[in-house]
């Protein structure tokens, strides 16, 4: 009796069942229980959970990507919305804080709690095929594995990316005569990684074995369960391709740190081999994965009314005081030598003067001063350019230099410049804004992140092409000798590639094509607050990061926080991740588990001093 009671009443917090009773039911008056009992109704409940997930990265701006953009330098606000100007990294860093009651806390929690949730509610799937449910055929049965271990995968990755420790959910999980999950130990990131990327594992295999398993309901993948997607039918060799390229993201994000002694550096509460760095990470499985990925952006239809709706970037797309580009990375595509002179300068006074930026790179503005770069591109189109506001438009390049009016100086967070590669679908998508296919997972990116494990693995000369594809790429109108267009799928046709000179010399010492005034990118050395800072020109490592950061800037969520953590290009002592919410800590309490804060003055989970100096 008590073994029945504990399945049946498993389904209560995860299904939202109601009551679950042991008597038997009118059958025409059916129970909650009985309705999402059935494998039809658990196979609709399954098809619900990538659009819950996705919700919490994209659906708000209630969540932690606008900090993690402050922190890493890919945005500037001087607004106090989700806690934007409470996480300036510099001068001083400030703290992840977590206290009871703060004003971020919100934000802080909610990733954590919607990502357990589908965490939890793909595992309870999982664990009824486990007791036997079928949903019709072996081969629907393997779908549906596939689908739920994906969503478990992507949940507990995006934990493990983001807090520091979290729960630990698989289908073996007990569970309480009274029919709740127990919640189980916080478990430290590596683990919570770990476990996402076996989940991703099964997925592929579940998925693979999918296409020769017996019976029909199987792939393409029901159309709205991952809305309406490029490919619009999901297949199960499109689904594994997916599946993929999130393994290699999650796997390549998730180190702390550059290596162990920045660890050192940058303080934990524990020992530093408790944390992940960038050498622990397998660099081989992030190339096959990154080799077997998507082979085009993986474009998702969002729509205002039914999701999914990438607000952050709606937000920054409101301009004045919501976004502008700091100077700080993007500064290194300078060759007029304005960069040079700004990181030379204290921080305190890096916004007292116009930063023009002037940079071969055909993603930005071309000219020699404001009223030039004005000219060469604006949002409503010109005489000569056609612009980027109306629908399904492509921007000329990725950023504006900014209107009069919009233009806010304060300190290093001054800038002429805004990011614009989204501006179409912000305010007219493909009827009205924000309702139309947005790039979610770029192909650009699945590259640099292969690029990036040739490097570590010292495969030099395979780093090449991967980084020359969009380096290298030009579009209409933007035709510097030798360049060429942008590879299909990698991008939208007609829009910009850097339109750089290829990348040839397959070594880590020799500086990128140039010279030393016109090589893009430079690198800042020793640019600490007090000035003094210099520039050199980049090599190939500074060339795959102004990749990385010029091709997925606003593209997904956190993406320059994520790659600047692992690189070590986050200002000292800045967060490296979240605390678990301290709601959770409070229903956790134990001697020992308290209630913590991590970065700032905290010792515990900071940045050391970066590559830069900052």
């Amino acid at each position: 009796m008590m073994r029945n009671l504990i399945r049946c009443s498993a389904l209560l917090t995860v299904f939202g069942l109601g009551a679950c009773k042991l008597e038997v039911n009118n059958p025409n008056d059916p129970s909650q229980v009985q309705v999402k009992n059935t494998p039809a109704d658990l196979d609709n409940f399954l098809g619900t959970l990538y659009r819950r997930w996705h919700s919490a990265l994209y659906g708000r701006t209630g969540n932690v990507w606008g900090m993690a953009n402050i922190i890493s330098f890919e945005n500037y606000s001087t607004l106090a919305n989700n806690c934007q100007n409470q996480r300036y990294p510099v001068p001083d860093a400030a703290a992840n804080t977590n206290v009871v009651g703060n004003s971020c806390a919100g934000e802080q929690s909610s990733v954590f709690n919607i990502a357990a949730e589908t965490a939890r509610g793909a595992s309870d799937v999982l664990h009824r095929m486990d007791e036997g449910l079928s949903f019709g055929s072996p081969a629907q049965d393997a779908r549906n594995r596939a689908f739920a271990e994906f969503i478990r995968g992507i949940s507990l990755g995006y934990l493990a990316l983001i807090y520091d420790s979290s729960m630990v959910i698989t289908p073996n999980d007990p569970i309480t005569p009274q029919g709740t999950a127990e919640p189980g130990e916080l478990a430290k990131y590596p683990a919570v990684g770990a476990e996402a990327l076996t989940a991703l594992d099964n997925a592929v295999t579940a998925a693979t074995g999918a296409q020769t398993a017996a019976g029909g309901a199987n792939f393409p993948l029901p159309s709205n369960w991952m809305f309406t997607s490029a490919p619009s039918s999901v297949t199960a060799a499109e689904f594994i391709k997916i599946v993929r390229s999130y393994r290699a993201r999650i796997r390549a994000n998730l180190p702390r740190y550059p290596d162990q002694a920045a660890c050192a550096q940058g303080g934990s509460q524990n020992t530093c081999a408790d944390e992940l760095t960038a050498t622990d990470v397998d660099w081989s499985k992030v190339r096959d994965d990154a080799a077997n990925g998507i082979t085009s952006d993986l474009r998702i239809t969002t729509s205002t009314v039914t999701g999914p709706n990438n607000t952050w970037v709606g937000q920054w797309y409101s301009y004045t005081t919501w976004h502008q580009m700091t100077p700080f990375l993007v500064g290194m595509g300078d060759v007029s030598g304005n960069y040079a002179t700004w990181v030379a300068s204290p921080i305190g006074t890096r916004g007292s003067g116009v930063f023009i930026m002037q940079t071969p790179d055909q993603r930005w503005p071309q000219g020699a001063d404001r009223t030039a770069q004005r000219a060469d591109f604006q949002l409503a189109g010109n005489a000569t350019d056609p612009g980027c506001s109306g629908p399904n438009q492509v921007c000329r390049r990725f950023f504006r230099n900014r209107d009069v009016a919009d233009q806010v100086s304060n300190n290093w967070g001054a800038s002429q410049y805004d990011h614009t590669r989204y501006y179409s679908w912000r305010t007219s998508g493909t009827s009205s804004g924000q309702n139309g296919p947005f790039p979610f997972f770029l192909k650009a990116e699945l590259d640099l992140l292969g690029a990036e494990a040739e490097f570590r693995l010292g495969n030099y000369a395979a780093v090449l092409p991967l980084v020359n594809r969009t380096r290298t790429a030009c579009g209409p109108g933007n035709t510097p000798s030798g360049c060429t267009a942008r590879p299909t799928g990698n991008g939208l046709a007609g829009e910009p590639g850097g339109g750089l000179p290829a990348l040839t010399a397959a070594d880590n010492t020799t500086p990128v094509p140039g010279g030393s005034t016109n090589c893009v990118p430079k690198r800042a050395v020793n640019a600490t607050g007090d000035g003094g800072g210099t520039v050199v020109c980049g090599t190939l490592l500074d060339a795959l990061k102004w990749e990385k950061r010029m091709e997925t800037a606003y593209g997904h969520f956190a993406a320059w926080y994520f790659d600047n953590r692992r690189w070590g290009d986050l200002a000292i002592n800045t967060p490296v991740d979240w605390a678990p919410p301290y709601q959770d800590l409070q229903t956790r309490f134990r001697v020992g588990l308290e209630i913590y804060s991590t970065g700032g003055p905290n010792p515990y989970h900071r940045a050391a001093q970066s590559t830069y100096g900052w």
